[in-house]
């Protein structure tokens, strides 16, 4: 209990600790990884373990197109096809399709400037097949 308020703390100090917004621009390249929080299929603490890796090439300010991979220590792992939308700075939407296990995700996703070249990404995501819900975090760096 100690360790999580602590780590929500953290959290927070991340998402307020700047208050300049250095928002994409069109051809910049978002370079990102992130690691699954909670997953709904996750019944025992540390079982296994979810990580992303992706890049996003933005075709225009507020839409990219991504590649990426998907690793998991229980299941083969995938690759990646997937596009964002960013309704502003800071939310944005996903679609991915995840070729390996045959499945397709959608979500919401949260992105914070830490500075010029650094994000905060917090994201939810539905997986269409397996039916979980996943709550991932990361960290992602702009290539302008």
């Amino acid at each position: 209990m100690k360790s999580r308020c602590l780590e929500l703390i953290f959290l927070a100090f991340l998402i307020f600790s700047t208050e300049k917004i250095f928002a994409q621009s069109t051809h910049d390249i978002l370079v990102s990884g992130g690691l699954d929080l909670i997953k709904s299929d996750n019944i025992k603490l540390f079982e296994k373990a979810q990580i992303g890796l992706e890049g996003n090439y933005f075709i225009q300010r507020h839409f990219s197109a991504g590649l990426g991979v998907e690793i998991w220590t229980k299941q083969k792992s995938s690759f990646v096809l997937g596009a964002r939308w960013y309704a502003d700075d800071h939310l944005f939407f996903r679609l991915r399709g995840l070729i390996g296990i045959n499945d397709a995700s959608a979500g919401i996703g949260w992105s914070k400037a830490l500075n010029e070249k650094w994000r905060f990404e917090g994201i939810g995501d539905f997986y269409f097949n397996q039916s979980d819900f996943a709550l991932r975090a990361g960290v992602g760096y702009v290539i302008r």
